[in-house]
């Protein structure tokens, strides 16, 4: 009787010990169906002590708890789901479940693998295919429509006709505009880890881009306005990437600016910003529209989010510009920044690193 308590309490210290050497969080519970273990990273996972209470008053989950049960009573692996939330976000951990006998000792090891990233990724890569498909649906809806009216009932009808095709063809171009952008966004995505090294010149890109936006304003009659981009500033860079970049920008101000008023892009040399390790550069893109509100501004970034859905559609825009903005400063390890308030304009900030 002796040797065999000497047998269970030597097992109990070498399964605390393994537990303790596991970088992943590990439960230990023994026949008695108490906690009879558990390393550090399992007590900051579920933020209490646990040892040498019953396993139901700290596992709780139902599934979880089956599993356990089962394991306890069949001496068989398996393996469950566990999920909380924590600081709002959800994360999800697998769950190995594993019987363990040695000779008189006996218990259940239990190791949580957390699988959030996975999962959020999964989630992410669904609603990417069901907005992409759904932004697709509907001009491909309205186009088909028409075909099939000029197949049909209005064969013959030349007013109908043209105003079907103006029609079709605008939606065939938004499409077109969709495609475009998705096709932009992967390859800026492929090239996310690796950094540019050519040297480009920012203030010639800035006087580039209003040039050739010059048009695109004097049509909604706004008046482009470039301050301090009379030198030299150069930083890496990808040049085509961040033409973009500042295409985008200011080709929104003037959309959703408003008409007859005026766009300020405003670049500013050696400015410091914590976050990074060197001084950069920063542009500023400032309108005079009617804002954004706060609640939305933290979701301008995400692929297909519009604060005016309607609007935007109305305008062109398919959804992914910002999203695309996003990942290429990301490549250059810049930052956007967005100022916003109802009836008080927008100002879209570029920060990037001079080294």
């Amino acid at each position: 009787m002796q040797k065999s308590l000497k047998r269970v309490r030597y097992g109990e210290e070498m399964m605390g010990a393994m537990a303790d050497a596991m970088p992943l969080p590990v439960v230990v519970i023994g026949r008695d169906e108490r906690i009879m273990a558990a390393n550090a990273p399992a007590r900051h996972l579920f933020n209490e002590a646990m040892v040498g209470r019953h396993y139901i008053t700290v596992l709780r989950q139902p599934m979880l708890l089956d599993a356990i049960e089962n394991v306890l009573r069949l001496s068989e692996p398996a393996e469950a789901i566990y999920r909380i939330t924590e600081s709002q976000r959800d994360l999800v951990y697998n769950v190995a479940l594993r019987p363990v006998i040695v000779e008189d000792f006996a218990c259940v090891s239990v190791a949580f693998e957390d699988k959030t990233e996975l999962h959020e990724a999964g989630q992410m890569r669904r609603d990417f295919v069901a907005n992409v498909s759904h932004e697709l649906r509907t001009p491909l809806t309205a186009v088909l429509g028409f075909i099939e009216t000029l197949l049909g009932p209005a064969a013959d009808d030349g007013v109908a006709r043209k105003r079907f095709l103006e029609i079709m063809n605008r939606e065939a171009q938004r499409m077109n505009r969709i495609v475009g952008d998705l096709l932009s966004l992967s390859r800026v995505e492929a090239e996310r880890r690796v950094r540019p090294t050519d040297r480009v010149d920012i203030p010639a890109i800035l006087r580039s881009v209003v040039s050739s936006l010059q048009p695109v304003a004097g049509a909604q009659k706004v008046k482009l306005i470039l301050e301090g981009a009379e030198g030299t500033e150069e930083v890496p860079g990808d040049h085509d990437q961040l033409t973009q970049v500042f295409t985008n920008l200011i080709e929104n101000a003037i959309k959703y600016g408003g008409r007859e008023k005026e766009v300020r892009i405003c670049l500013t040399s050696h400015t410091v910003e914590p976050t990074m390790r060197s001084s950069a550069i920063r542009v500023d893109v400032s309108d005079q529209g009617e804002g954004i509100a706060t609640q939305h501004i933290p979701r301008l970034t995400e692929r297909f989010y519009r604060v005016d859905s309607h609007r935007s559609r109305e305008m062109g825009g398919t959804g992914l510009g910002l999203a695309i903005v996003k990942h290429i400063l990301n490549r250059h390890r810049g930052r956007l920044r967005v100022e916003s308030h109802t009836g008080q304009g927008s100002c879209f900030s570029v920060i990037l690193p001079y080294e």
